[in-house]
């Protein structure tokens, strides 16, 4: 896509349906039947790990066809030592436009900004294969792991600066933003807001599992 056809912009409060029924449609059926990213872009915003700097979206036509957010969290070494760093998501194109470069015109604006506030760490959680194209590497390769010593397959580390990380163990603290997400009652009463959608199965579930579930030992 010429980027002279789109703009890229910060979210506004007025976009906030457009980009969270743009979610709705980009994650359904993916990771499990339905989805609750729309949810967690609905709670992550009154959250105070979002980071509204870095909320962004590309518009063409006045249309938005894809947004990403991103939040404060942080590497904890094992003497206590502390790292502040963002982790990124959700990123969000609309179905009708992937696999047409918008992620990662989106990613590279927004790290490029992250990187202009200070920040030199991503870290997310999601499928490699979505990832590792825009420069992510497997936790294990920084020693970036959960307490216990636990390094998820799907545990994404992004660093916007070179010797960013120096090679100590860091143990990755996410924030606790996505928790109102495990109330699916609640996940239930705000999809009442958005046009019905039938809930069903689909072959990317299974790989969601087994990325998501799936640990490095060496």
């Amino acid at each position: 896509m010429n980027k002279n056809d789109y703009i890229i912009r910060l979210e506004t409060e007025n976009d906030y349906r457009e980009t969270e029924n743009l979610a709705r449609e980009a994650f359904w059926n993916l990771s499990f039947p339905g989805c609750n990213e729309h949810y967690f872009m609905h709670v992550l915003r009154k959250h105070e790990a979002f980071i509204p700097e870095l909320d962004y979206v590309i518009e063409l036509d006045g249309k938005i066809i894809a947004c990403v957010m991103y939040s404060k969290a942080k590497l904890v070494d094992e003497n206590g030592s502390e790292k502040n760093i963002v982790s990124m998501g959700p990123i969000c194109v609309h179905p009708e436009y992937q696999r047409m470069g918008l992620s990662r015109i989106l990613l590279e604006f927004t790290f490029e900004k992250a990187a202009e506030m200070g920040y030199d760490t991503v870290v997310n959680f999601g499928n490699p294969d979505n990832y590792v194209a825009r420069g992510y590497k497997s936790c294990k390769k920084y020693n970036v792991c959960f307490e216990g010593d636990v390094f998820p397959a799907a545990l994404l580390v992004k660093v916007l600066k070179d010797n960013a990380l120096d090679g100590r163990k860091w143990f990755y603290h996410p924030n606790n933003a996505d928790a109102p997400c495990d109330d699916e009652a609640a996940v239930e009463e705000y999809d009442k807001l958005f046009p019905p959608k039938v809930k069903g199965w689909q072959h990317s579930q299974e790989e969601f599992y087994i990325h998501s579930h799936s640990v490095i030992n060496w």
